[in-house]
């Protein structure tokens, strides 16, 4: 099978490149920055010129399509490129999905369940009020909104995927990650860290993670919609001790605040469809997650011992 990846030099979408790979799939990569790889399309999904070439050069079969500017704090101090990449980067795809007659499976986000305060699952949005609680949330709720309606207009096949708080070894650091990253990341570097009280998240390491989203290849179903999640529910107050204890960082660097504004508070998550559709499983748990994490760390920056 013909695979292209979009955003495949990506913290999730490298992981998830190596893992189709292994499957014995003809996989090719799409990224925004030049690089030397086998079957690698430079592409900008933003530009329809440049994804449409992409697209006739790969000929894919299925277009896993990871490529968006990430993060909600992100998606507020740089809107232009967060709306382009996500929205128009998606219509682009579906409009060459349409035209070329490959199937998708579009990254959708957590974030999409805004302030939903119950058991977040696949259907919520279809039966509950939803606020959406930043413009990142917003714009992965639109592309999914333009799947559907795509899919209903012109008959495209997509899947979607929403990611809980996915990390782990190959996420490099940047203000805008993931909390596990920025946190270990800031105690190597012996800076301080801000942990606010109060809010529960679902992390989901990154091996378990690509397993079950490679599982979509070979048992995809259109228009289906899958949280892709571990079972390891957890404090941020209880991921910052981890980190601390695993870097051996002095408990100086943390200070503690109240709930963030504009946050989602907690995140527990259903994600049964896709342990039972897609084998997702939780394999690694924090406390060995964020040990991975340090040491790939320590190797990759050479900070902190």
């Amino acid at each position: 099978m013909n695979i292209l990846v979009t955003g495949g030099l990506g913290a999730v979408g490298s992981h998830l490149a190596r893992e189709l790979a292994r499957a014995s799939h003809t996989l090719w990569i799409a990224d925004k920055s030049h690089s030397e790889r086998d079957r690698y399309l430079r592409c900008d999904v933003g530009e329809f010129r440049q994804f449409e070439r992409a697209v006739r050069q790969s000929a894919p079969d299925i277009v896993y399509h990871l490529a968006a500017e990430f993060g909600r704090w992100n998606g507020e101090d740089f809107y232009e490129n967060m709306w382009r990449s996500n929205a128009v980067g998606t219509k682009n795809l579906l409009t060459l999905s349409k035209e070329h007659g490959f199937r998708n499976v579009v990254f959708s986000s957590s974030e999409v369940y805004g302030d939903h305060e119950g058991e977040m699952r696949e259907d919520v949005l279809e039966t509950t009020p939803i606020r959406q609680i930043n413009d990142y949330a917003i714009s992965k709720w639109v592309n999914e909104l333009q799947v559907l309606n795509h899919a209903e207009m012109h008959g495209t096949q997509t899947v979607r995927v929403r990611l809980f708080n996915t990390y782990g070894p190959g996420e490099r650091y940047s203000p805008y990650r993931s909390v596990v990253c920025r946190f270990c990341y800031a105690l190597l570097s012996g800076r301080s860290i801000t942990v606010f009280r109060g809010h529960h998240r679902t992390s989901t390491y990154i091996d378990d993670c690509v397993s079950a989203l490679a599982a979509i290849a070979e048992n995809f179903k259109a228009g289906e919609v899958y949280n892709i999640a571990s079972d390891d529910y957890h404090t941020i107050e209880s991921a910052a001790e981890l980190a601390v204890a695993e870097v051996g960082a002095d408990r100086g660097l943390v200070s503690y605040r109240d709930s963030e504004p504009f946050t989602t508070k907690n995140k527990k998550v259903n994600a049964e469809k896709a342990r039972r559709d897609l084998g997702m499983q939780t394999t690694v748990r924090l406390p060995e997650g964020i040990k991975r994490t340090v040491a790939w760390m320590r190797k990759e920056y050479g900070i902190g011992g």
